[in-house]
């Protein structure tokens, strides 16, 4: 089994979750990515961020909130995606960066548009009472 290993920011605010998506994608995800080599996941987070959306993650505002697995979105089948997702403060303006087509906030009837993993994190957000 593969996995690939990947963060996200998952950022609420009036019931909606951040999302974006990519040039030639079909879904939306949460923002994130993989770590470089040598990256700590909050140095890896704070500049996937930083190129996606454009802000910064503010040190000491970043927390672990939960692990997520799925079948990877658009991968062969048994290739796994493990989401370790974050919540944080930032500052800056959102604004898609170089790789997003767009960005958007959206309620749970966004999860069917959503990433495999990412309906995993939409369904426990809505538990939570967050969606």
């Amino acid at each position: 089994m593969k996995v690939i290993d990947k963060l996200a920011w998952v950022h609420v605010t009036d019931g909606k979750v951040l999302s974006t998506r990519s040039y030639g994608k079909d879904a939306w995800y949460i923002p994130g990515g993989k770590r470089d080599e040598g990256e700590t996941d909050h140095e890896a987070l704070k500049r996937e961020i930083r190129e996606e959306l454009c802000v910064e993650l503010i040190d000491g505002s970043i927390e672990p909130m939960e692990v997520f697995e799925a079948q990877a979105h658009g991968k062969a089948e048994g290739v796994i995606v493990r989401m370790t997702c974050y919540r944080a403060e930032y500052k800056g303006e959102l604004t898609p960066g170089a790789e997003i087509e767009e960005m958007s906030w959206l309620d749970y009837s966004g999860r069917e548009m959503s990433s495999t993993v990412d309906k995993l994190i939409f369904d426990w957000l809505r538990k939570r009472g967050e969606l």
